[in-house]
């Protein structure tokens, strides 16, 4: 396995959206496993593949839950309840935080690295990470929904 670097904003493979994917094959596979470890290596809880440069729609999440790992090919989101706002950050936006309205549960149908197809019901913390990558596989950047900015200070204290 490898650590990829990550692309920051503003490279424009961030805002575009991505090609489902088709082929589901071992370059998949050692993609899958580079951007777990990148993930890791960050000290993040989600990765989508165009933070790695790659505009298909592949994502892994990890919020350190009875989960562990997710991988994420071509997921759509079913089904959204309730709200939370709560503080995100991103590794494409170094330093940067803000509270983010999100939905509180999300269904999610995906496949997996074999091309599987699954479903996933998510509340809290990993429903708002879900999210949080699954925009990132439509251009979509966290910075777009942040309703207040916060301090790294005042996340600390």
């Amino acid at each position: 396995m490898s650590v990829l670097p990550i692309i920051t904003y503003p490279a424009p493979v961030l805002e575009q959206p991505c090609a489902p994917v088709t082929a589901f094959d071992r370059e998949l596979a050692r993609l899958l496993d580079d951007m777990y470890e990148t993930m890791l290596a960050a000290d993040g809880v989600g990765l989508a593949a165009p933070q790695v440069g790659i505009a298909k729609q592949i994502a892994v999440v990890d919020v350190g839950d009875e989960h562990g790992r997710i991988e994420l090919i071509n997921p759509v989101i079913m089904e959204t309840r309730g709200e939370q706002i709560d503080v995100e950050g991103c590794l494409s936006f170094p330093g940067l935080f803000g509270e983010v309205p999100r939905a509180k549960f999300v269904n999610v149908r995906a496949q997996n690295r074999r091309g599987r197809p699954f479903t996933l019901a998510a509340t809290g913390f990993l429903a708002r990470a879900l999210q949080h990558e699954i925009d990132h596989l439509h251009g979509v950047l966290f910075t777009t929904k942040v309703i207040r900015y916060c301090d790294l200070k005042e996340l600390e204290g």
